[in-house]
């Protein structure tokens, strides 16, 4: 994840905190729900991306490994011959 989409997303959470809380102190539900719907979204985006980006460690180990092993296999037809 880009750090700027980090800050972003926790700004966001930020924000949905805040808003929640002046909600919660004015007695204003609306406000109060809007800042938990922001602050949640936030929070469902921050871990979208970090499942994202854990999944293309994954798969980028699974090609290093692959790249390893196909090496080592070409190495060892060459010292058959």
């Amino acid at each position: 994840m880009s750090t700027f989409d980090k800050v972003k997303q926790q700004a966001q959470q930020l924000a949905g905190k805040a808003k929640e809380a002046t909600g919660r102190m004015t007695g204003n539900q609306r406000v109060e729900n809007a800042g938990k719907r922001d602050r949640l979204e936030g929070e469902a985006k921050e871990r979208g991306q970090d499942l994202k980006d854990r999944a293309e460690g994954t798969v980028q180990e699974a090609r290093d490994k692959l790249r390893g092993q196909r090496d080592d296999d070409q190495r060892g037809d060459r010292q058959q011959e």
